[in-house]
Order: C-alpha cells, then sequence, then structure tokens
C-alpha cells in the first residue's frame, strides 16, 4: 500500500510541474500569495459550499463522496506508516462505507441516462475509479482485521491491484479531469482574481480597469489573461451550473459558458492537441476537435473549420452574472468575455450589429440614442424640475439616463418625480449630465467608457449633494461600484431603496392593492450585480396582498436580455429571452409583473401578446398612493 501511495503521489507532482508551465503563458499578477493560502480553506469550505449547497442532493453527495474519501486516506495513512489496529481497520471501513453512499448518489445523477448539462466521456469514469480506491482501502483493512493467512495474502494482492488501477486514474484527474479542482480548484480559490468576493455581503461585480496605454488593448489570446485567472479556467470541474442558469443558451443562442470557458482552457495545450470536451456545444456552433494553441486569436471563426471563439458566441451574452453567481468554483466567466471584446472593438473594431452605431452616438453627442444634451429635460417641460447648481445643496440628485430619451420609462420617470414631490425630497436633476458610459463598457469600448466616466465625475465634483438616485440599475452599478476606479466615492441608491424608506418612514402611504396578482423580475444589474433583492419586495409587500414569486427570483432570476448590449448586437436565436421570462410570469397566474429597471420594462414589454400587462415599481406605488395620484 505503501508503493500505491507513493505511486499516486508521483503522477500528482508530475502532473502538477505540466499545469504549471500550461499558466506560465499567462501575463503577470499581482496576488498577495500568503493571504490567498491562509484564506483558501475558509474559501472552500464556505462560499464555495454555500454555492453547492443550492442543490441538497448534490451537497449530500460532494459531503459524503469528498468527507468519506479524504477521511479513509487519511487513516490508510496513518495504517500504512504507524501500523494498524483493529480500530483503525473499522474505522477505515466506515468511511469507506460512507464514500459508496456517496458513489451511489453520484452514479444516480447519471444513470440511466445522463443529464445533457454534465459532461461525458472521461468524467463518467470517475465513479468507477472511486470504487476501485475504496476496493482496495476495504480490502485493506479486512485483511488487517484477518490477521496473516492465505486468504490475507491474497486479499493483499486485490487491495495491491484496486488501490494501483483507482489512485493512478485519479491522480490523473486530479490534474486532467473530473477531479482538476483539487488542484487548480484550490489554487484558483486562493490566487482568485476577485478576492473581495469571499466572504461578502455584496456581489463584488465591477470591471477592472484596462491600461489604454498597453501595447494590447484587451485579450488577444490565451496568453493575455493573467497567470491566476488561466488557473481559473483550468478549475472548471464540468458541472453545467452556469449552462443551465445562462439564459443565451437557453434560447437556443450560439453560447454555452461550460464550452466558453472550455475553449479558453483548451488553448493552452499545443496547437493541434485533440480536445477531450464532450459536453453540450454551443448551439448552432460546430466544435472545435483540436487546440489552436496558445499564441492563436482566441475568436476565430475561419470558412471550413472553427478554430477559435466564434464572434457570434462572444457577443450573445448579456452579462447577466447568472454562470458566475451559480459557479461552484467561482470562476469569472462575464470578466473574461469583456476582455476578449475590449479586443474586438478597440483593435479589431468587429463590434456586431448596430454596436458601431452606439459607440459612434457616444464620441459625438455622449449620448447612446445620438440625441443631444440638451433634449434629455424635454419630456419634463411641463414638471419645472430644479437643476442642480454649484451654489446650492440638495439631499438628491436624481441621475435620469438615457431612459429620459425614451417614451415609455419617461412615464417611470414622471411617477417617481411626482412620489418625490410627494414625500417632500428635496431633489434636482442634472442639466450637464452624459451617459454613463455602462454600455460602452459591456460593448468593449473601455476608451469612451473612460472618456465619459472622467466627464461627470468633473461635473460631480463641482456640485453638492447628499446622494444620487437612479432608475436604471445600470446606471446604478457604474456610479456606485466603477467611478471608484477614478477616485470618486459616490452615494448611489436606486428608486426602489428610497420609495421603501419612503414608505417605511410614513411619508408615502399606498392603498393595499387588493384585486390582482403581481410578481416581480428581478434587474440582474439591480439583484446579482449590487445585491438589492429586499427593498423591491418590502415595497410589493406594503402595496400588494397578493405578490408572488416566480420560480427563478431573487439572485437566480432569469434574465430579461436587455444587458450586455445584447439589444444591439443582436445575435439570433431560436428563441428571445424575454418571451422565456414572460412564460416564468405566466405560471405564476399572475396579472402584473412588476420591473424595477426601464431596460427590463423595454425587454418584457416587447414580448408578443398574451403577455402580462408591465410596470414599473414606482407607476404602480404611485397608482396605489391615494396622495400622491396627479
Amino acid at each position: 500500500m505503501l508503493g500505491i501511495l507513493a505511486f499516486g503521489t508521483l503522477i500528482a507532482v508530475v502532473r502538477i510541474a505540466m499545469l504549471a508551465m500550461r499558466w506560465r503563458v499567462g501575463a503577470g499578477a499581482r496576488v498577495p500569495v500568503l493571504a490567498g493560502l491562509v484564506g483558501m480553506p475558509r474559501r472552500y469550505l464556505h462560499d464555495v459550499h454555500e454555492v453547492v449547497a443550492r442543490k441538497p442532493e448534490n451537497a449530500r453527495m460532494h459531503a459524503m463522496l469528498a468527507g468519506g474519501l479524504l477521511s479513509a486516506l487519511v487513516l490508510v495513512a496513518a495504517l500504512v506508516f504507524h501500523g494498524g489496529t483493529r480500530a483503525l481497520s473499522w474505522m477505515i471501513l466506515a468511511a469507506c462505507a460512507v464514500t459508496l453512499c456517496g458513489l451511489v448518489l453520484q452514479g444516480r445523477r447519471r444513470l440511466p441516462r445522463r443529464p445533457t448539462h454534465l459532461s461525458g466521456g472521461k468524467w463518467s469514469l470517475l465513479t468507477p475509479a472511486f470504487a476501485l480506491v475504496i476496493a482496495s482501502f476495504a480490502t485493506l483493512s479486512i485483511t488487517t482485521l484477518a490477521g496473516p493467512s492465505a486468504a490475507s495474502t491474497i486479499s493483499s494482492g486485490v487491495a495491491f491491484a484496486c488501490g494501483l488501477a483507482g489512485l493512478g486514474w485519479l491522480a490523473w484527474t486530479v490534474t486532467n479531469g473530473p477531479m482538476r479542482h483539487a488542484v487548480a480548484g484550490a489554487l484558483h480559490l486562493a490566487f482568485h482574481p476577485r478576492p473581495a468576493r469571499f466572504g461578502a455581503n455584496k456581489p463584488d461585480a465591477a470591471l477592472r480597469a484596462l491600461d489604454l496605454d498597453a501595447p494590447v488593448l484587451g485579450a488577444e489570446t490565451v496568453g493575455s489573461f493573467e497567470w491566476n485567472r488561466l488557473i481559473g479556467f483550468d478549475s472548471c470541474v464540468q458541472c453545467g451550473r452556469c449552462e443551465s442558469a445562462c439564459p443565451a443558451f437557453a434560447a437556443g443562442m450560439p453560447l454555452n459558458p461550460k464550452r466558453f470557458v472550455q475553449d479558453i482552457a483548451a488553448n493552452l495545450s499545443a496547437p493541434g492537441t485533440p480536445l477531450s470536451y464532450s459536453g453540450s456545444p454551443h448551439p448552432h456552433i460546430d466544435l472545435a476537435l483540436r487546440a489552436a494553441g496558445p499564441i492563436a486569436p482566441l475568436v476565430s471563426d475561419r470558412a471550413g473549420a472553427m478554430l477559435g471563439i466564434s464572434p457570434e458566441t462572444l457577443w450573445a451574452c448579456t452579462t447577466c452574472r447568472a454562470c458566475v453567481q451559480e459557479c461552484p468554483m467561482m470562476i469569472e466567466h462575464v470578466d473574461a468575455v469583456i476582455d476578449i471584446r475590449r479586443f474586438q472593438t478597440l483593435e479589431e473594431a468587429a463590434a456586431p450589429g448596430k454596436a458601431a452605431e452606439v459607440l459612434d452616438n457616444l464620441d459625438k453627442t455622449d449620448t447612446a440614442c445620438g440625441r443631444a444634451l440638451s433634449e434629455r429635460l424635454d419630456w419634463a417641460a411641463d414638471l419645472a424640475l430644479p437643476v442642480a447648481k454649484p451654489d446650492r445643496e440638495v439631499d438628491v440628485l436624481l441621475w435620469l439616463g438615457e431612459t429620459a430619451y425614451d417614451r415609455r420609462n419617461q412615464r417611470t420617470l414622471r411617477a417617481f418625480v411626482t412620489l418625490l414631490r410627494q414625500a417632500g425630497v428635496d431633489f434636482a436633476v442634472l442639466e450637464e449630465e452624459r451617459d454613463c458610459g455602462d454600455l460602452a463598457r459591456r460593448l468593449g469600448d473601455e476608451a469612451s467608457f473612460v472618456r465619459l466616466a472622467s466627464e461627470n465625475t468633473r461635473i460631480l465634483s463641482g456640485l453638492r449633494f447628499g446622494r444620487i438616485v437612479t432608475i436604471d440599475p445600470h446606471v446604478l452599478h457604474s456610479l456606485r461600484n466603477e467611478y471608484r476606479q477614478f477616485g470618486t466615492a459616490l452615494r448611489v441608491e436606486h428608486h426602489t431603496e428610497v420609495l421603501m424608506r419612503l414608505v417605511e418612514e410614513g411619508r408615502l402611504k399606498p392603498d393595499r392593492l387588493e384585486e390582482r396578482r403581481v410578481t416581480y423580475h428581478d434587474p440582474c444589474y439591480l439583484g446579482r450585480y449590487n445585491g438589492e433583492t429586499t427593498a423591491p419586495r418590502a415595497l410589493l409587500s406594503a402595496i400588494s396582498t397578493d405578490f408572488v414569486e416566480m420560480e427563478r427570483s431573487g439572485m437566480g432570476s432569469r434574465c430579461c436580455g436587455g444587458g450586455g448590449g445584447a439589444p444591439i448586437t443582436d445575435i439570433a436565436g431560436d428563441r428571445r429571452i424575454p418571451d422565456m421570462r414572460m412564460e416564468d410570469a405566466r405560471e405564476t397566474d399572475a396579472q402584473l409583473l412588476i420591473t424595477a429597471c426601464p431596460y427590463c420594462t423595454q425587454m418584457l414589454e416587447g414580448v408578443a401578446p398574451p403577455r402580462l400587462e408591465i410596470i414599473d415599481i414606482a407607476e404602480l406605488l404611485l397608482a396605489t398612493t391615494a396622495e400622491a395620484r396627479p
């Protein structure tokens, strides 16, 4: 048995060294090594297992399988190095029994038919590999209990053969397959590119800044990513949770986030290396059969052979972060998408659809729609909105955003302004407001984002206000989280937070809506990006007596399809994402679908009838607040 352990250890050391050579092609990264190593156990036991526990059946399997196997390994090592006792042998058998229960649960996930989100191939061999190891451990324990005899000699030979095969396979898969998270995953957790994610009360979702003076902007090849991010791609265990959560994949658009991560990781291999991926492909995209290599372009769609990530795959992403939210290995899929988009937009000028037109509008007019800044307040000509001035301090600076140019969402703005006035809130609007730059950044145009953010920051620095309030979660995220990169810490609130507080303080007193059932759609940039799921529900609970949740809600809500520039890149699929979200809403038997994002309103109102009536939460509150009715 000592020889078996030594054999397995040797294979693991060799394979780890080979993995390290793969990651060396990556760019440099400053990593707090000691802090990461010290924090890694807690990140694994707390943050990773918090994600695993969202599926209780998987959590039970993981606890039994990992807990039983690790316990058995420790006990067998004690038996080999310090001699056996009957008590130790019985403990090994107990650990093997626990592991066997985990193996049964693991087998039931794939039998009689493997779910499509789980990868096949070598991943299907994991259960028999575990079984061989457990068989060797159990046989060793029984041999020790039986004492010296001819039967025990035979049993020792069986234990040796099973252990040699099982541990050899496991040592290989620890670095090249299903158990890779035991090595790459542990290092990924220790040297994670977003350490602020761990143990945090709110998501860490701000995109990192791009050095616009760098020789190459964005990710051109796999070597453009930092080495610690390459470890993250290699830590993917192909569980398919990201695939199951992705709205683009569900709609039949050419994006599977699991395959996307594998596309990147595959290019760490030498050119021409056969790919072993055996999961679901990107819909309607032929799979690459061989690696393109570390110096090959990541995005490539040569005629007759897919040698890299398809442009359609790259631009199908809505940046909703559902994949990131559900990944038990804490991989940052969206960051990779944006970095590759940055190269495509800034270096290749390859943004598809209407993206080039929108980016040109931002460059010429500072608005995505191409209209003049002076037209931003046209919708409110009859409201006499107070305008922020350097010599006047206000409590609330109302950030209008691009929604001020859209006739549908002007209704939401009018409702919110009416409620603010009814509650006696001191507010003003910004006459010089530019686009916040969120859309440009998601489309990969970091230069435009920096220009717009710098100009807005300069204007804000000359004003006196307590907080910024907006109805747009995309604006909320940019100003609250991403403007910090310019040394500006702004207090920014979403209108649901403000309205909830005004109701709690008694400054707004809604009547109870009794005759109609309502359900609520969580905007991605409010929930998964900013962790705000409580305020809208508190408001709805104060308004409605019949509020029901959709099956996918809160941090697990399904995207409406309006983020990440998806409506203007316009990548086709089998279905439309908002149509699927409307089906989710119909299943609740509600009559009203409540939103809290202007883009969600636009996307969901674009669904063909029959559909629910869609209304922003501010409009609902206004309609049920007698004192606030115009």
